[in-house]
């Protein structure tokens, strides 16, 4: 599956859902139009008129040329599990939650009468620049446009919450998360991991270190408050006084000091192991 993400920013996803959740980087005053940015011309710069014929370069001989090592296979992640077509009555659904079928993007004002929501049951699709989905034929060439495109398919009842089997907790009324995406990448000394997760309660987080493991529970803020509960087991042991985290607004950054300054090719020890060690980039993102 592809990597999805913004140009002007570092963060990559491998879902549409999570591309469309990616907080914007840079802030500005709101329009109507799309305004250029401006091109200021550096000093000594000429235009590409004025400026005298390309250099060639030298082909340097087949001997010296580094080779070419092959694309390494990447794991396929499961698919999600299929959406369930109706709320749950039992369940309360919070005001302004927006309904979760693609490109309905109506939300809950406390009133169901007269609901009709306009939706995509199909996967969002790019393709050789043109965009579009899998359940009808209409493709765009700009993304604006391919979030302006109507649904194809109708109900009368929006799915604000669905049926909350997997994900409401019996009991708290909080929603129970499986797995949250990470990423990590090393130097010599640490390994530096994020787990991305929106809006965590910095006083009721529990962020534990031991010699070969992570102790994890993280609540959010949200209103209909989210949960985070495991144990991340680790490729490699840590020293647990020096290594510390940060809680940020959009995730958790733990910075593990290893204790034995050995490269860890993944992060956690129930990982595939992949052949090349990155080092001082991004590494492998779940």
């Amino acid at each position: 599956m592809a990597q999805k993400c913004w140009k002007c920013c570092k963060p990559r996803v491998l879902t549409f859902d999570e591309f469309l959740s990616i907080p914007p980087c840079t802030t500005g005053k709101h329009s109507t139009t799309d305004i250029p940015p401006t091109i200021e011309k550096k000093q000594g710069e000429q235009d590409v008129s004025e400026s005298s014929a390309p250099t060639v370069k030298p082909i340097a001989p087949e001997a010296s040329r580094a080779p070419i090592s092959a694309p390494q296979p990447t794991a396929t992640p499961p698919p999600p599990p299929p959406e369930s077509e109706d709320d749950d009555p039992s369940l309360e659904i919070p005001k302004g939650k927006i309904c979760r079928r693609k490109a309905c993007g109506q939300s809950y004002t406390g009133n169901r009468e007269g609901e009709k929501c306009v939706y995509h049951p199909g996967a969002p699709i790019f393709h050789e620049g043109s965009k579009g989905y899998t359940c009808c034929k209409r493709r765009v060439l700009e993304f604006d446009e391919f979030m302006k495109i109507e649904g194809c398919k109708t109900k009368d009842r929006h799915l604000f919450v669905g049926s909350g089997e997997k994900s409401k907790a019996k009991t708290g009324g909080e929603e129970v998360l499986e797995t949250v995406r990470h990423d990590f990448y090393q130097t010599p000394t640490s390994a530096i991991a994020s787990f991305f997760l929106k809006k965590i309660n910095k006083e009721k987080a529990v962020v534990e270190f031991s010699k070969t493991e992570l102790n994890l529970d993280l609540v959010t803020t949200d209103a209909l408050p989210k949960r985070y509960k495991t144990v991340v087991p680790l490729f490699g042991s840590i020293d647990t006084e020096a290594s510390s985290f940060k809680i940020m607004g959009t995730k958790l950054e733990v910075n593990f000091v290893k204790a034995d300054g050995s490269s860890w090719p993944v992060l956690r020890s129930d990982e595939p192991v992949r052949e090349i060690i990155q080092m001082g980039k991004a590494g492998r993102a779940t």
